[in-house]
């Protein structure tokens, strides 16, 4: 049996993910979800549905170093069977206002960025081959497809989690600053993914025979997610009622389609040594241009590793 983390686990792509996970009676699931009331409630109606009781929350808040770290103190102190996977899925996206973590940093990269790269970096101890690591991104990182959404504007990660201090944002609406942070952060989950991938394998922490493989995961267009919380009313029902009930449109999935997909990436064991790639649904596609640049993904690895605090003592990999 192995114990497989999924963050964002109590609702959208996370809830429809942990729904098929639960089925499996091999696999000890945690739920690392920031709202403990809703997380509880979905404990119970996982192990209602599966009839598998190795389910479980631990509160994160990803907004929060603090929070990711009492995370795994936490982890550390329970007899759980061996970690195996970890699901970074937690999102989120802000267009009407501007946020800032308790650490200061601007919310959308340091939640779907940040806080994920601090959590897989103090769980890395834990996680024993073959261990799998999949981090959840999305197309709109890729300016060659169409999503209405602006292309990523990576830089200096300083900037991206003070974008304040940037003076390119100067005349941008809140809107535009909001969905450029949003882009810009899942393009960071694929440079991260990517060198994190690189490192384990070139310091021999992932072999053939025992590999640790880290992979990314976009849903596609999937609506009907806690995603929209930050939307005008209008744009928001939409988002939230009227086109899941579109999903037989080949573009559109819906979350119990892209959580089955996801579920996949943790369970089949023909992927068991397969690494450093990017999964559209069930297929194996390539990212954007921008992702495969390796100077910008050690920037970003490096300066993450001081936005977060991580010591030497605490980092797996160099």
């Amino acid at each position: 049996m192995r114990t497989v983390i999924i963050s964002g686990a109590n609702n959208g792509l996370g809830y429809a993910c942990a729904k098929e996970l639960a089925l499996n009676k091999d696999i000890y699931l945690v739920l690392a979800c920031r709202n403990n009331q809703k997380a509880t409630k979905v404990v119970e109606k996982l192990k209602h549905l599966s009839k598998n009781n190795q389910v479980e929350a631990i509160g994160l808040d990803l907004a929060s170093l603090r929070s990711v770290r009492q995370f795994e103190a936490e982890f550390a102190q329970k007899n759980l069977p061996p970690l195996g996977m970890i699901v970074c899925n937690a999102g989120v996206q802000f267009i009407q206002r501007r946020e800032y973590t308790e650490d200061g940093w601007e919310t959308t990269f340091a939640v779907n960025h940040l806080g994920h790269f601090l959590l897989v970096n103090l769980l890395l101890k834990h996680l024993k081959p073959p261990g799998r690591i999949i981090f959840v991104s999305s197309d709109t990182h890729d300016p060659n497809k169409i999503t209405g959404m602006p292309a990523p504007n990576f830089q200096d990660p300083n900037l991206l989690a003070q974008p304040e201090l940037d003076p390119t944002l100067k005349d941008k609406s809140i809107s535009d600053i909001g969905r450029l942070a949003y882009t810009t952060s899942k393009l960071c989950n694929i440079l991260c993914a990517y060198e994190l991938s690189r490192r384990l394998e070139k310091q021999g922490f992932s072999t053939e025979e025992e590999p640790i493989t880290v992979n990314v995961f976009t849903p596609g267009l999937m609506p009907g997610t806690g995603l929209a919380q930050d939307y005008p009313p209008l744009t928001k029902m939409v988002w939230d009622y009227i086109l899941p009930l579109f999903t037989f449109v080949p573009k559109i999935n819906s979350t119990q389609k892209s959580g089955r997909a996801l579920a996949r990436l943790v369970e089949d064991p023909l992927l068991r040594t397969v690494t450093g790639k990017y999964f559209s649904g069930l297929n194996m596609i390539s990212s954007s241009v921008e992702s495969y640049d390796v100077e910008k993904a050690q920037q970003l690895w490096d300066k993450s590793v001081e936005l977060v605090g991580l010591s030497k003592d605490e980092l797996i990999v160099q």
